[in-house]
């Protein structure tokens, strides 16, 4: 992997799952990670344990769906390492249910983290890869769910759907400042978020992949170093499926 040693990377809810261990994959490649995590405990430990780990890291307590919060986060980055040369939109919720059952709160609050909540994040660091003029990496989770639907997840699906949207709007956007942006379609993958699935329905979405088995976390976070690296410097605008074969 080349080109993450000394870059400053924004990871949003990496005290976590996925975002836990792209903080990790990212230090281990030479990255100075900020662990943005709206859970303080969660957050604070996952930066003392890469610094443990001999990495540099630090914890920037965020809410996505707050602009002012946001703010803060951007200004204690840049103060404490002077630039952001990689941004990763991993912060996300959940609120299923089926359409009969879904109310406005639990459509908004859906939207409000994952879609305005990645919106805000990426206005806010794109102006500043554009006044430091030397470009930059901005990754979106989406989901494989936003390419096909899920049962019970209208505002999830929503919410990513509109991600992987905004990823392409951004990509051409941004381009001519030297900044790419891509996003990741993940599959079902071994987080405390599909932890809440009812061990029969993981069974039945375990049977429909290929592979035969969920992912781990490390798997997705091994793409976002690769796209975040100079191995990924042509690629802009993608949306890449990390699944097991499941869209197949």
């Amino acid at each position: 992997m080349r080109g993450l040693k000394d870059k400053v990377a924004v990871i949003t809810g990496a005290g976590r799952g996925i975002g836990q261990a792209t903080a990790l994959r990212f230090a281990e490649e030479g990255a100075k990670v900020v662990v943005a995590e709206l859970d303080a405990e969660t957050g604070q430990a996952a930066a003392e344990a890469l610094r443990e780990a001999g990495h540099e890291a630090a914890f920037v307590q965020v809410n996505v769906a707050d602009r002012e919060s946001v703010q803060q986060l951007v200004a204690a980055a840049k103060e404490r390492y002077g630039k952001i040369d990689i941004l990763v939109n991993n912060a996300g919720i959940l609120a299923d249910k089926t359409l009969k059952k879904l109310t406005d709160a639990d459509f908004e609050k859906v939207i409000k983290v994952n879609l305005q909540g990645t919106f805000t994040m990426t206005q806010e660091v794109s102006a500043v890869m554009r006044e430091q003029g030397t470009g930059g990496v901005i990754l979106n989770a989406a989901s494989v769910v936003a390419l096909y639907g899920n049962i019970g997840q209208t505002n999830y699906v929503a919410s990513k759907a509109g991600v992987i949207g905004m990823t392409k709007v951004w990509a051409r956007e941004l381009g001519r400042d030297g900044i790419r942006v891509n996003a990741i379609a993940p599959g079902f993958i071994e987080t405390d978020m599909t932890k809440q699935i009812p061990p029969k329905i993981t069974e039945m979405l375990v049977a429909k992949v290929p592979l035969q088995r969920m992912g781990k976390p490390g798997e997705i976070a091994s793409t976002y170093a690769f796209l975040a690296s100079d191995d990924g410097a042509y690629i802009s605008g993608a949306v890449i499926s990390v699944d097991g074969g499941v869209v197949l």
